[in-house]
């Protein structure tokens, strides 16, 4: 049974993903890999790349329209915009503007997050502390990223991870009986320095660029963050679960965030969670950051993976170090 009220739901998800695909035997012909290699470490068969002077909030709007029209929401109703991205439009404004201005949301602040693969589950966080207050009814939650433009394609141990994509939620005051149970979220910024981008900011500014173009670049050490992602996932797992008065058996579908097999094998072997109640989409996307889980619910909702009423736990891991889990009940 739940602890707390339940103040918010999502009514309305929406995903969109570029049209061009980059399977791994393309990759093989761009760098030293093979399929075989990338497969039996990833679990990665191809991801999507975004076209060429389209922004991350081109996809955004594609998937918000999606949700919007799911939830029956104009788009003149959105009270707040929560954009969770690394790779903005431009630095400002901010993403949320753009996409405010391309779905016509006249009436709503907007704004993004900055909290790498965990930014979708730290703006649910953050948006249903906002419709709990009472101040706010509708908000969207978005998590989009074109990853394939901070990627060092020589770079083998980075270039086969990563895709785009765009996925979000709409938020609405919850009928009592379905929406977000619990959330935790959490961050550790003492190991910054094992996945991160250094340049672009104010310590190594583009105008820095030539001078040392690598910092320009996404930056990650495999086997520290392999090692931290498969801790700290499943701790917050097991910290919404039993924060809420549940279990591993309590949940009906398990959606984590969709980096690596082995980290997600990983995590649903300490959660004892079965295979048939964890959905991967990792093989056909790859690691989309942010929007790997909106766009991971998103799929598993159309394709019926999870009823009403029934408990589906998300989590997620990213830079920064953060971390955190959602419990909802659909």
């Amino acid at each position: 049974m739940e602890n707390r009220k339940i103040f918010s739901m999502i009514t309305g998800l929406g995903a969109f993903v570029p049209d061009k695909i980059l399977t791994n035997h393309d990759l093989a012909e761009m760098v030293d890999t093979s399929d075989e290699w990338i497969r039996t470490r990833t679990g990665i068969r191809e991801r999507r790349i975004a076209e060429s002077g389209k922004g991350t909030s081109f996809y955004a709007a594609k998937a918000a329209e999606i949700a919007l029209k799911q939830a029956n929401l104009p788009a003149e109703e959105l009270d707040i915009i929560i954009f969770a991205t690394v790779t903005p439009d431009m630095y400002f404004p901010s993403a949320a503007c753009f996409l405010q201005e391309k779905i016509g949301a006249v009436n709503a602040a907007a704004y993004d997050i900055s909290a790498a693969c965990t930014g979708f589950i730290y703006g649910l966080n953050l948006a249903d502390g906002m419709i709990s207050s009472g101040k706010y009814k509708n908000i969207l939650v978005v998590g989009a990223e074109i990853l394939s433009r901070i990627i060092n394609w020589n770079d083998r141990g980075t270039c086969v991870l990563f895709g785009d994509g765009a996925g979000c939620a709409v938020m609405q005051p919850s009928d009592g009986k379905r929406g977000i149970v619990g959330t935790f979220v959490k961050s550790d910024g003492r190991l910054n320095h094992l996945l991160n981008m250094p340049g672009g900011g104010s310590i190594y500014p583009p105008s820095e660029a030539k001078e040392n173009p690598e910092k320009y670049f996404l930056k990650m050490e495999g086997r520290e963050v392999f090692r931290h992602a498969v801790t700290l996932m499943g701790d917050a797992a097991t910290r919404v679960l039993q924060g809420n008065g549940f279990n591993g058996d309590d949940v009906n579908l398990f959606i984590p965030h969709q980096a690596n097999i082995r980290i997600i094998e990983a995590i649903a072997k300490r959660l004892h969670m079965p295979d048939d109640r964890v959905y991967v989409n990792l093989d056909r996307f790859g690691n989309t950051s942010s929007a790997s889980i909106p766009i991971a619910l998103h799929e598993a909702y159309h394709l019926g993976k999870f009823k009403e009423n029934d408990l589906v736990l998300l989590v997620a891991f990213g830079g920064g170090f953060t971390w955190g889990s959602a419990l909802v009940r659909f």
